[in-house]
């Protein structure tokens, strides 16, 4: 059987008729550029992370440069973040002017490491970066603190995360709660994806907010007046019409997710070459991703797709061995926790739709292999 990584067909077939509805009000009223779906998206959005504003953007990138932007970063300003994440983590804080600082990771998470954040951090540094890696949060409480004592902000990159929570102090605390500013994607692949490119910011910080407004818009609040050099990042009428009415499926894709990575690792368990994600007991985790840690993984790779199942890499480079960021001289074997991940993970099929054969499949591949 043949179990593709994604399949936005399967999703799309369920709920055909209220995305389509959404997108033909759109086209019937040809307000395509900020039309009333960008708002009622931002609030709805914002009002799921527990945050004050949202501001619509035009991809993930844009929603963690624009807030980088908003610091002003000057040659020399560090940014501490992650290897173990997406290109644009890093590539984001480059554009804006600064360098960023690839700190280790936490081996069981994949998250950044609080401790290695507060080591690394210099008089230069201008803001900490964590990452919510596959849908996990990172430990905010720990990392807010170490920020909190040197007056410099956080901003979440939680790309991966959109309605992902954890319990601080007894309480659940969303993605997008507790950061200075928090950025989302709504890649197609996002457990909350578009139909193209599109991004959030979510603050609860009003002048912020206000601000990051005006950099989307070319640095203007009024069209025409520009108070500063912003970039034209708006997101689409078109897209913010389809995740309304994708949205309120959210919450049960994600919890549809968190079965399937509980049976798949129910599954798994007892195969000593196999490790299953580890979820940290405060998280709730929307598991974009379910990665395990395996040994001999090329092996592995190579026999998945020869059984036809899905299968991919996030990451196989960290970001600090990278050839565009060897100015900054990381050796290998200098953060090997990011290193060993890099040649260990692979992530499985676990979209909502899989079907109990689907997964049986894949179980059965992984273990043909181990046998």
């Amino acid at each position: 059987m043949n179990v593709p990584m994604l399949d936005l067909v399967a999703q799309y077939q369920t709920i055909k008729q209220e995305t389509l509805a959404a997108v033909h009000e759109v086209i019937e009223a040809q307000q395509f550029i900020m039309g009333p779906a960008i708002a009622k998206l931002e609030a709805e959005v914002a009002a799921l992370s527990h945050a004050k504003y949202g501001i619509g953007c035009a991809s993930g990138t844009d929603a963690l440069l624009l807030p980088l932007k908003a610091l002003d970063l000057k040659p020399g300003d560090e940014v501490v973040t992650t290897p173990f994440t997406f290109f644009a983590t890093a590539g984001t804080i480059h554009n804006a002017g600064g360098t960023p600082v690839f700190v280790d990771i936490d081996p069981d998470t994949f998250n950044i490491d609080p401790a290695a954040i507060e080591a690394a951090l210099t008089p230069r540094t201008r803001a900490i970066m964590p990452v919510h890696l596959y849908g996990q949060m990172a430990p905010l409480e720990r990392i807010l603190a170490i920020a909190a004592k040197k007056g410099i902000p956080v901003i979440e990159d939680a790309a991966q995360a959109i309605g992902a929570r954890r319990k601080v102090d007894g309480q659940w605390r969303m993605a997008g709660e507790l950061g200075w500013a928090t950025g989302y994607s709504f890649f197609p692949s996002k457990n909350l994806g578009a139909w193209g490119d599109g991004g959030m910011i979510v603050t609860s910080d009003e002048k912020g907010a206000e601000r990051l407004k005006k950099l989307r818009l070319h640095g203007g609040a009024k069209q025409y007046h520009h108070e500063e050099v912003g970039t034209n990042s708006r997101l689409d009428t078109l897209q913010a019409a389809l995740l309304l009415a994708k949205l309120p499926h959210l919450a049960g894709w994600s919890a549809k997710r968190r079965e399937h990575a509980a049976w798949y690792s129910k599954a798994f368990a007892g195969i000593g070459a196999v490790r299953a994600p580890v979820v940290d007991p405060a998280n709730e985790h929307i598991f974009h991703q379910y990665t395990l840690r395996v040994e001999r993984r090329d092996g592995l790779q190579a026999h998945l797709k020869e059984k036809g199942i899905g299968h991919a890499v996030y990451y196989p480079i960290p970001l600090h061995l990278q050839p565009c960021f060897a100015h900054l001289k990381y050796a290998a074997g200098r953060l090997p926790r990011a290193e060993r991940a890099a040649h260990e993970v692979i992530s499985l099929p676990i979209y909502p739709e899989l079907t109990e054969a689907q997964k049986h499949a894949v179980v059965d591949a992984v273990k043909s292999f181990y046998r």
